[in-house]
């Protein structure tokens, strides 16, 4: 299945698959006769829409092609790396480019095609575009939170419009067929000056039209196929995930759990799938109460993508049975960097009890089941040492009758000496990138 994972290949072999398919895209722009500034910048002048039919029609092909094949089970779309939507940044960004492409008759990339021929304004325009960058990067940190600002991580029309993402193909291939008849008629009215009455409304090119039957055609049966649900997605990563549980890879210690979260170079966030009136006796601090029933919402996996790349997220219950079932949606979404909280918070209250004064364990208690081994006097939430070992400190004092217990004021007890064995190896993805291509 598809796409490749091509992070095991060398660097060389990398580079050189990204520099063909680079020249590739620069050749197809370059005979689309996109090297000419002046057949670009006269879209805006609606005399010659070319790159209003190349660049929809590359998108619609694309676009096509992914879906349907994600459709039929070839392509593994959430594998596939989707720029993050910066909304409000991205709006700003596209109007200055907007307008440094009118003035210039270029984009970034079409600037390269060109300068590449040594054409005297794509050089002269390029060299804009590394100043421009020299600028940005000098400048960035005084505007850092609106560039950041407006993130709806991995983002799809199907996203915002809650519909599977075939019916949005759809209606992109709708629009765009809709902005090719209407860039025809610009063009025969504007850039050939032919009057309303000689211009053909119908459609006459027949090798257009049979393009765009069989795209319409291809867009509903995508659409009526549907793309694959979890269960699906599941089944794709099953075997290697199956592995990773079969040889514990991926459930980690308490105690590396507790070190993590003293890594200041990561984000550690927990997961926690228990039902709300457990989480509110006792979670570890900063934990995120996610039930199970989270995880079967679209929106959720989005706010996971948009975490920076160096977080690690560990699912965590009672025990390793919810967390292991919620961990395997995670995996199904391709979510990076999940791990299981070994042994759940039964284990954890085993290396770091919480205050007698607040809780009696429970005698005979089986710990791999999902009942708590445990038993509170009150709701605590996270105002425990237990919550938080790795602190060293706690912003609000327990009360045990009449005295302040120790764990609120004074040492805390040290850190269990048992030894474990590491699993959690943080990988970073893609980075955010942009352009106009």
């Amino acid at each position: 299945m598809v796409p490749i994972d091509i992070t095991s290949w060398s660097l060389v072999a990398q580079w050189m698959l990204s520099f063909g398919i680079g020249l590739a895209f620069g050749a197809v722009l370059e005979s689309a006769g996109f090297g000419d500034s002046r057949r670009l910048s006269a879209q805006f002048y609606l005399r010659d829409m070319t790159v209003l039919k190349v660049m929809f029609g590359g998108i619609i092909t694309a676009a096509t092609l992914i879906f349907l094949t994600s459709s039929l089970g070839w392509l593994d779309f959430p594998s596939v790396f989707v720029n993050h939507t910066y909304l409000s940044s991205q709006v700003v960004g596209g109007l200055i480019m907007g307008v440094g492409f009118i003035v210039g008759g270029f984009c970034p990339g079409t600037s390269l095609v060109a300068a590449s021929t040594l054409k005297i304004d794509g050089v002269v325009f390029l060299m804009g575009v590394a100043a421009g960058l020299f600028a940005f990067g000098e400048t960035v940190p005084a505007f850092e939170a609106f560039y950041e600002s407006g993130n709806q991580g991995r983002f799809t029309i199907g996203d915002w419009l809650a519909i599977d993402n075939g019916w949005a193909l759809v209606g992109v291939v709708a629009l765009a067929l809709a902005m090719f008849y209407g860039g025809e008629i610009a063009e025969a009215m504007v850039g050939r000056g032919q009057a309303w009455s000689d211009v053909s409304l119908v459609p006459r090119n027949r090798w257009k039209n049979a393009a765009a039957a069989t795209v319409v055609g291809l867009a509903l049966f995508t659409a009526w196929r549907g793309q694959p649900d979890a269960a699906d997605r599941w089944q794709v990563v099953a075997p290697q995930a199956q592995v990773q549980l079969t040889e514990r890879a991926v459930y980690a210690h308490p105690l590396e759990i507790v070190q993590l979260k003293q890594n200041p170079g990561l984000y550690v966030h927990v997961l926690d799938v228990r039902p709300e009136h457990s989480f509110n006796l006792f979670h570890l601090k900063g934990a995120w109460h996610t039930p199970l029933e989270t995880f079967d919402d679209p929106a959720f996996y989005r706010q996971l993508v948009g975490l920076p790349p160096n977080t690690v997220l560990i699912v965590m219950g009672q025990a390793e049975q919810e967390a292991t079932a919620a961990w395997k949606r995670l995996q199904a979404e391709r979510v990076p960097n999940a791990y299981i909280a070994e042994g759940g918070y039964n284990a954890w209250w085993a290396l770091f009890p919480p205050e007698s004064c607040l809780a009696e364990s429970l005698p005979g208690a089986d710990p791999v089941v999902e009942r708590a081994t445990w038993r509170f006097t009150s709701a605590i939430g996270a105002r425990s040492y237990a919550a938080h070992p790795d602190c060293g400190c706690v912003e609000q004092d327990i009360t045990c009758g009449d005295e302040a217990h120790a764990s609120g004021r004074g040492e805390h007890p040290a850190l269990p000496a048992a030894l474990f064995t590491p699993k959690v190896k943080v990988k970073t993805g893609p980075t955010r990138t942009g352009g106009c291509s």
